[in-house]
């Protein structure tokens, strides 16, 4: 056993389904952890109240650390877990959760607090909120929350490297309401800037409210889809206002064994109504254009390895996207980006991410994929990718800082994949600039994902 509690004695109530032990030791991998007088602990499946093991530690920032929780088990579809911890440098803290669930709803409430902090000399105190409720199999309700008493907050008490990088803290409520090939989404959402020291024209729009429609439908062969989506976004500096968004597809799926070639087109329609405008500017600007795009891919495969166990794959794809220019520069950027190159993003005719810009193209991507699967069960244990975009007109579109595209190819992206353990996966992606000759982004990632 992992984890072993050796006692003076140990006596069972199994009709309590509780044990209560004197002098106990709890030993993990034969490795003695800790030594209690006494202890008592469920001897069932029943949870019981009580105190867990406390939390010790020591650090610079707080002095020396003892947290000792206590579970509250108040039915058996709620419970509580409260924790004074005591901070000799800065003083009693006190962190509380509560989850809950009901047939419809679950989530959970956990806050803490510092009254008087030695140290910041102020209260502190965080509080977040989880929750989701079902009104049935199509119609959802989330609400997620967060509040911080100050910027500093998460760099004294976050436990890790993660929670000090923090810049906002977002607060949403969506309701989604899902059809038949078709979604419909309300959202509400505002974000608390903790990091003061960003520009207020820096910092992120609330959108008060959202509503975003989207939908797909085959029609005599064809497959037609629509995105729509009417915002208002608000905030305390620049431009603010409301937005419209319309973007019809219309694309015709043909394939077969081995195959696919799929011609795409598209129109994008943008509307604006803003305010905090300097006088003479358009405060009604406009934006449309057409989309057209043909997708192709072939999949070749043969037997590799002894005794045909093991499938090659071979799968060249390539997209050639048209997207005229139109000049954009007198429209707001409210909630529009540009992402990293990655294999997601080279198959994108757009390459922003919002309805702010839409970029123009006149490109090919090309791409790559070999796999290495398990013939009799399809089980994939190695795939590698490799893609670059080919410009035959250099873009224009830019955002803020942006520099745009002059070269005849993008830099190449590649990824590989190796799942030849288990439960266990491995990914590695590089960017690299071949003109310059150097790698301009790599991750790499290990993935435990057991059944």
């Amino acid at each position: 056993d992992d984890w072993l509690l050796r006692a003076e004695s140990i006596v069972i109530d199994r009709e309590a389904q509780q044990g209560r032990g004197r002098s106990v030791r709890l030993d993990f991998k034969g490795v003695p952890l800790i030594y209690l007088p006494r202890i008592s602990f469920p001897a069932g499946p029943a949870r019981m109240s009580g105190f867990l093991f406390p939390d010790l530690g020591t650090s610079s920032r707080h002095g020396f650390e003892l947290g000792v929780p206590y579970y509250l088990n108040l039915a058996p579809n709620y419970d509580a877990t409260l924790q004074p911890t005591l901070l000799t440098r800065r003083g009693v803290a006190l962190h509380g959760r509560f989850r809950y669930l009901t047939p419809r709803s679950e989530g959970r409430l956990e806050g803490a607090g510092l009254p008087d902090d030695r140290l910041a000399g102020r209260d502190r105190g965080y509080l977040e909120l989880r929750h989701r409720t079902d009104f049935g199999e199509r119609l959802r309700l989330t609400l997620d929350g967060e509040h911080a008493s100050d910027g500093e907050y998460f760099e004294d008490f976050s436990r890790g490297v993660e929670g000090t990088s923090i810049t906002h803290l977002d607060r949403r409520a969506r309701l989604a309401w899902l059809g038949d090939g078709w979604r419909l989404d309300a959202l509400l959402q505002q974000f608390q800037t903790i990091d003061l020291a960003i520009d207020p024209l820096q910092r992120p729009y609330s959108r008060l409210p959202q509503i975003a429609f989207s939908g797909s439908r085959r029609l005599a062969g064809l497959a037609a889809s629509l995105d729509a989506e009417a915002a208002y976004f608000d905030r305390n500096a620049g431009v603010t206002g409301a937005r419209l968004d319309f973007a019809p597809r219309l694309s015709l799926p043909l394939g077969g064994t081995g195959w696919f070639l799929e011609p795409a087109a598209g129109w994008r329609y943008t509307a604006y109504e803003l305010d905090g405008l300097a006088p003479g500017e358009d405060r009604s600007p406009t934006r449309e254009a057409p989309l057209l795009s043909l997708d192709a891919g072939l999949l070749f495969d043969r037997p590799a390895g002894s005794g045909g166990r093991l499938t090659q794959t071979l799968e060249p794809r390539l997209l050639y996207s048209w997207i005229p220019f139109r000049d954009q520069s007198a429209l707001p950027v409210f909630d529009t980006g540009l992402p990293d190159l990655d294999l997601v993003q080279l198959f994108r005719s757009n390459r922003y991410v919002g309805a702010d810009r839409l970029g123009d193209a006149n490109q090919l991507a090309i791409g790559v994929t070999t796999r290495l699967l398990q013939t009799s069960s399809g089980r994939q244990y190695i795939a590698a990718t490799i893609g670059q975009k080919i410009y035959f007109e250099s873009p224009r579109v830019a955002l803020g800082g942006e520099v745009p595209e002059q070269r005849s190819a993008s830099d190449l992206v590649g990824e590989l994949e190796v799942n030849a353990f288990r439960d266990w996966s491995a990914t590695v992606a590089a960017q690299y600039d071949a003109d310059a000759s150097r790698t301009v982004l790599a991750r790499a990632g290990v993935q435990y994902r057991p059944d």
